[in-house]
């Protein structure tokens, strides 16, 4: 029982997500799905504010340590950390809901921090910041099916570590080394002449050091690393895909990048989902898309296939009675799309795309039967024709063939009919008048 005797001091999250304040963790995980699948931003645009109160009172009901800070302190304790007495959360993660203050660019494609990145934003972290070394970034190749159950590889790059036997100083252990030519700066200005009595003055890296700032003496070297402060390390990396992670998503290990001096952070290592063309399905967000051939039999009469869904399960597609396919029409199949990343266990949907295939000319053998199908569809309209009515014969239209005919082209083609000499006979000439 949460809240103790008396019951919590606050009861508004409660109220959110539609439960009692003794609501056990199944009924409250119960209500959360439930509200979430009907106030979802994807159904409704206007229920943006309504999703993110349900979801900042989910996240506080179901952790246990912040419900029983909830029930004893009420919103200010989820809010200020309760006093910071080790059970509570900074007040970033009512900001990351709500919007007050905090950074507004969604870095929820990068999900190798925290899985809410604006918890701790507003921290003042203070004192000068060390440059930070190039990120590594590595692609990740998936398939639809990895993104829709997840997925962990276990990645091996190589990386500038510093030394280990001088600890990133190049010569002895705990040594510092300035460079004599650019006076441990790492650059130096030089003078250039870009024309006839025009000098431009300008900094470059300094060449002695390679831009370091530091040169160790060749006698002071250390033997580990020959003086280049690093050396090139084997690391494995456990590559966590989540279902519903999309091409392009990025999953970030902070400080497993190169640090190759000990005046810079070391880089992030940076993995990049890139998913590889799936035969079947092609996705777009959430949703996934397919299309489907059909016979005109199955259009009229009612259709059922069999696919194989991304998770391997089968599924029965069949039409409804008297549902009449058109071609190029869609259908959908609610809740068989791809997991959403953040809620998985919402999904998206699945739309079919039909294609009618028509059968071949006179495909029926007999006048009888044509009159049997006849019978089947609605009476046809029949045309009176007026008197001095000509009647033409229609044929089939070939683009190709008759467009060279718009510049009167079609009238000069060769034909044995025209030109009884073959290739090289004169054709058919006008008659001099």
């Amino acid at each position: 029982m949460f809240g103790g005797s008396s019951g919590p001091v606050d009861t508004t999250l409660y109220t959110t997500l539609n439960v009692k304040p003794d609501a056990t963790q199944a009924d409250i995980k119960k209500s959360y799905f439930k509200l979430a699948k009907e106030y979802h931003p994807d159904k409704n645009s206007d229920h943006g504010d309504k999703f993110k109160e349900i979801s900042f009172a989910y996240e506080v009901l179901s952790n246990p340590d912040k419900r029983r800070l909830y029930d004893a302190r009420g919103l200010e304790g989820v809010q200020g950390g309760g006093g910071g007495g080790g059970g509570g959360f900074p007040g970033g993660l009512f900001s990351h809901f709500f919007g007050q203050g905090g950074d507004d660019d969604d870095d929820d494609d990068d999900m190798g921090g925290h899985p809410f990145g604006g918890l701790f934003g507003g921290l003042n972290r203070g004192g000068p910041r060390r440059r930070k070394f190039q990120d590594t970034v590595h692609a990740l190749n998936v398939t639809l099916e990895e993104l829709y159950l997840g997925k962990t590889s276990k990645l091996k790059l190589s990386k500038k570590a510093l030394c280990k036997v001088c600890e990133g100083s190049g010569g002895k252990k705990g040594g510092k080394y300035k460079c004599d030519g650019c006076r441990g700066r790492g650059i130096k200005t030089v003078v250039q002449q870009i024309g006839p009595g025009m000098l431009q003055q300008m900094q470059v890296a300094c060449d002695a050091c390679r831009g370091t700032g530091g040169k160790v003496p060749a006698g002071d070297k250390c033997k580990g690393c020959n003086g280049e402060k690093y050396e090139n390390v084997s690391k494995i990396l456990e590559v966590h895909v989540l279902p519903g992670m999309r091409h392009g998503d990025k999953i970030t290990f902070k400080g497993d990048g190169d640090q190759p001096d000990p005046d810079g952070e070391p880089g992030d290592v940076v993995i990049v989902i890139q998913q590889k063309e799936h035969d079947i399905f092609k996705r777009d967000g959430d949703d996934l898309h397919m299309t489907r051939k059909i016979s005109l039999n199955e259009a009229l009469c009612g259709y059922n296939f069999l696919i194989k869904h991304l998770d391997g399960h089968p599924l029965v597609l069949r039409s409804k009675p008297g549902d009449v396919i058109k071609p190029e029409s869609t259908r959908g199949v609610v809740g068989k799309g791809m997991p959403n990343k953040k809620y998985p266990e919402l999904k998206g949907n699945l739309f079919v795309v039909f294609e009618v295939e028509f059968p071949k000319d006179h495909f029926l053998d007999e006048e009888k039967a044509y009159n049997v199908l006849r019978s089947c569809f609605p009476a046809t309209k029949v045309v009176n024709a007026p008197p001095g009515a000509t009647e033409v014969s229609v044929m089939e239209y070939d683009e190709k063939k008759y467009s060279r005919g718009r510049g009167g082209d079609a009238y000069n083609e060769d034909s044995d009919d025209e030109q009884q000499g073959g290739h090289h006979g004169q054709g058919v000439r006008c008659q001099q008048q």
